[in-house]
């Protein structure tokens, strides 16, 4: 069965950090481009991070430059969102996403180019 399944959220202070997971199963994570996405309640799904298939280039959102760091653990076939120095405004439900469909090698930040997503993790970031 292909799915993806998020862990790793939680309610952290500002400026502490966290980890969420992304682990696949049914597909090879490395070859295929992956996404980080968040919703915050009564706001658009925005694109956060994403790590092209096999040669693993990153992209990042600007609001997350210089705090979050995206990476895989092909042994594992997990992708990681390292999110360091949190802020309130961090806090919403975040997923990732497979580009299955279209294949391409480069990654996006845009949620249209990817058709497989996991359930979500909720991330609150408050004092």
């Amino acid at each position: 069965q292909v799915q993806l399944v998020e862990s790793g959220g939680g309610l952290v202070q500002p400026g502490r950090s966290l980890r969420p997971s992304c682990a696949a199963s049914g597909f090879i994570l490395v070859n295929y481009a992956i996404g980080w996405f968040r919703q915050a309640p009564g706001k658009e799904r925005e694109g956060v991070s994403c790590i092209s298939a096999s040669d693993g280039i990153t992209m990042y959102a600007d609001s997350v430059k210089g705090r979050f760091t995206i990476y895989r653990d092909n042994g594992k076939n997990t992708v990681y969102l390292q999110m360091n120095s949190l802020k309130p405004y961090d806090t919403a439900v975040y997923y990732c996403a497979a580009d299955r469909l279209w294949r391409e090698q480069l990654c996006a930040l845009r949620a249209r180019r990817y058709d497989t997503w996991g359930q979500g993790t909720q991330v609150t970031v408050s004092s």
